[in-house]
């Protein structure tokens, strides 16, 4: 089955918001896992706006099952995953101004500067995943430089699902399908929600991982977030 991991980012923006330790990211990402979440991710940006570095290195010893750590590799960015050691480690081509992430890696373009980071961070044992858009070259490229995984940015899957479902799927299953060939295990987000996510796990072959935030916590508004971590799970069996 594909595995859920909850982004907690918006966790620490509304702590951030008031000051003092109210939502406690680290209790919020211990009740996720024991309302069934099977992996954590934070991301990390240089202006600290949501999660901290001092946050990454608190849940490093608290979380249980697969700590991810997405980022953009800066001097920063590989100092930290290779104190925390997180079950992996998710590339993303982030300017540092950047609201959200909003394009994958050019693999082929960055191949040098991917191929030297990723041999940097094999260093502290994660697994390795790089941020892409559903194309094939973009794939084989994650794969000429070193990454175990590939995630597949999903804004375009989610923003063309409920004008035809089926168009919106077909580049990643392709790409999909060529990381597979490649070996290379599969990673999808951004934008992913309660409404295609189903549609998304089910087309898609060999989907490894989702990493889900906004929408989740959204949604944990209305719903609790037990309850929700619960609703997402069953769009994945």
């Amino acid at each position: 089955m594909t595995r859920l991991s909850v982004n907690i980012n918006k966790i620490a923006t509304l702590r951030n918001a008031r000051g003092g330790n109210n939502p406690d990211v680290v209790q919020v990402a211990r009740d996720c896992e024991r309302f069934g979440a099977q992996g954590i991710t934070v991301h990390p940006r240089p202006d600290e706006r949501h999660i901290r570095y001092a946050d990454a290195l608190a849940l490093k010893n608290n979380v249980r099952t697969e700590f991810n750590i997405e980022g953009y590799p800066d001097e920063r960015y590989v100092k930290l995953v290779l104190e925390t050691r997180p079950a992996q480690a998710t590339l993303v081509p982030d300017k540092p101004d950047a609201i959200t992430s909003n394009a994958g890696w050019d693999t082929v373009r960055h191949a040098g500067f991917l191929t030297e980071v990723i041999g940097a961070l094999k260093q502290s044992g994660a697994r390795i995943s790089v941020f892409v858009n559903p194309d094939e070259h973009m794939v084989e490229g994650a794969h000429n430089v070193g990454a175990d995984r590939i995630e597949l940015y999903t804004e375009p899957y989610a923003s063309g699902f409920h004008a035809d479902r089926a168009k919106a799927v077909a580049p990643y299953v392709a790409a999909a399908t060529r990381a597979r060939t490649l070996g290379l295990g599969i990673n999808a987000g951004h934008d992913l929600d309660l409404h295609n996510l189903h549609y998304l796990a089910h087309t898609l072959p060999h989907l490894d991982e989702v990493s889900i935030g906004h929408a989740l916590i959204c949604d944990a508004l209305y719903f609790g977030l037990e309850n929700t971590i619960q609703l997402y799970l069953r769009q994945l069996v």
